[in-house]
């Protein structure tokens, strides 16, 4: 068994490569790809020459969107791997993440405008401070100049590709502008400058600016990185090899949508989804396994045939209309009013004693019959299209096994009744349930997305569908890793499950 395991654990690696290759490539293949949802996020078209467009620029220098898909994938990858390659990262005091400064893209065209790109020239280096307080002083102070230096290379190098779009047409250069309405500008370093075209003076002037703007970006990103080269703070993980190889902790970067840790976010986020589950699986299975025993024991009685009746009929009701009923009737202050509308807690639950009691002689909920009166609704929403899957499965394995030749030669040594339908058939009808698990289980977290944003729950669905809605990409991969990696192993949970279930399942 073990061997098995390991052997599984192992093969769950390239299935995770798998699936987030191929999420990220729907994203970064779909109309506009990534730099689309990049683009939507900043506000506007790269087309427009605005502050909208300089902010698009540097977000596509963020997420290296110039680069082929593969090597973004593969940067992404990197970055959540165990496994890292290169130099280590560096921790603050405050627990963030550190790398080296990226490299200054040379200004494009800067031939036409200069007649040699000015070498970087960093200025007095600084050497760290004594504590750990003022490092972090001198790094944040280092971060922002550097910062706001390559912004400006980045827009001074946004500015000069709208100058060259404009050169290019009126210079009628073919091939030289883009779908996207970029320039070209191999195209256009192909062909002599002409000087002459009006446009030329616009081209010429966003050239120099653009060289002067990495120069001085060039100077403070070796100044930058020398700083960095000193290790002025602890470094990340474990190192294995020196600057080559080493072990620490998978980094979900930081989302755009909210600059936060995304890995924070889902720290928070998936408590509040596995405690619905958590609460809704158990009910299912203690309302759905006994009312499935007792229909396949009573077969083809009233109780078989209406209980089947009734939970069909509630399989066939949408879960999106029990949810908005739910609150416009039972939690609605015009009607029932019996739950809260929202939420998994009352605001001002933190005071609350755990369990209900007297405070001052008024009674008090408590926090825990606060959780349990908030959820109530939800996980009603949850549970009742189980109901009748995991029902009509077990009926149909008890029936199955009620028709087995060991089950009459126990009737007919005088077994009782109840011995033959716990002790042999149940036991026998385990491996089907374990299959349902496997399947309920996965796609109760995908339901939970439907309820979660009805009853405005913050769990693991309300982050989802917000990721989407803000096209942040960081956090739909960091979600599709979470998903991908509750799947597999429920897979893996189902197949200790069958061992321990049948003695004759073994995998030896």
């Amino acid at each position: 068994m073990t061997t098995y395991l390991l052997r599984r654990l192992l093969l769950m690696i390239p299935t995770l490569i798998g699936i987030t290759f191929l999420v990220f490539m729907l994203v970064a293949l779909s109309p506009g790809g990534i730099g689309a949802a990049v683009q939507a996020q900043a506000g506007g078209s790269f087309q427009a020459n605005s502050q909208v467009a300089v902010e698009a620029a540097r977000l596509e220098d963020r997420y290296g969107l110039s680069d082929p898909k593969v090597i973004q994938y593969l940067r992404w990858l990197g970055r959540i791997s165990p496994i890292k390659f290169g130099q280590r990262d560096q921790v603050l005091p405050n627990a963030d993440l550190i790398r080296p400064p990226k490299r200054i893209p040379e200004p494009p065209l800067w031939r036409w405008f200069a007649d040699a790109l000015p070498g970087a020239e960093p200025g007095p280096l600084v050497e760290p401070a004594g504590t750990q307080a003022d490092r972090s002083l001198q790094y944040r102070q280092l971060s922002r100049e550097y910062s706001e230096a390559r912004f400006d290379a980045i827009a001074a190098n946004r500015l000069l590709d709208s100058r060259a779009v404009a050169y290019a047409r009126e210079a009628g250069i073919e091939g030289a502008v883009t779908e996207q309405n970029r320039a070209d500008f191999d195209v256009i370093d192909s062909h002599i400058p002409d000087k002459s075209l009006p446009a030329w003076a616009d081209l010429e002037a966003a050239g120099k600016r653009a060289v002067a703007a990495y120069a001085k970006a060039a100077g403070l990103q070796v100044r930058f990185k020398a700083y960095y080269d000193t290790t002025p703070f602890d470094e990340a993980g474990v190192g294995i090899i020196p600057g080559v190889l080493s072990l620490a902790a998978p980094d979900f970067g930081v989302a755009y949508s909210n600059s936060r840790p995304v890995l924070d976010q889902i720290l928070e986020c998936l408590p509040v989804t596995i405690m619905l589950n958590l609460v809704a699986i158990p009910i299912i299975y203690l309302v759905a396994i006994p009312s499935g025993i007792l229909a396949g024991v009573r077969r083809g009685s009233l109780f078989d045939v209406g209980l089947g009746s009734v939970y069909i009929a509630l399989y066939s009701f949408p879960v999106v209309l029990a949810g908005v009923l739910c609150v416009g009737f039972l939690a609605s202050k015009d009607y029932a009013n019996m739950f809260p509308v929202a939420g998994i807690n009352a605001q001002d639950a933190r005071s609350f004693a755990f369990l209900p009691g007297y405070v001052a002689g008024e009674f008090q909920r408590g926090w825990l019959l606060d959780r349990m009166w908030h959820i109530g609704l939800p996980v009603l929403c949850l549970t009742y299209t189980g109901f009748a899957v995991l029902s009509k499965q077990t009926r149909a394995a008890m029936l199955e096994n009620l028709n087995a030749d060991y089950v009459r030669t126990a009737k007919a040594k005088g077994v009782a009744a109840k011995d033959v339908v716990f002790h042999h058939v149940l036991r026998n009808s385990l491996l089907p349930l374990i299959t349902i698990f496997v399947t309920v289980f996965p796609a109760m977290l995908a339901g939970s997305v439907i309820v979660e944003r009805i009853f405005t729950i913050p769990g693991m669905g309300t982050l989802l569908l917000q990721a989407i809605n803000n096209r942040d990409l960081e956090l739909i991969l960091a979600n599709t890793v979470m998903i991908a990696v509750v799947n597999l192993t429920a897979l893996l949970v189902a197949d200790v499950l069958y061992a321990l279930a049948d003695p004759r399942v073994t995998y030896d």
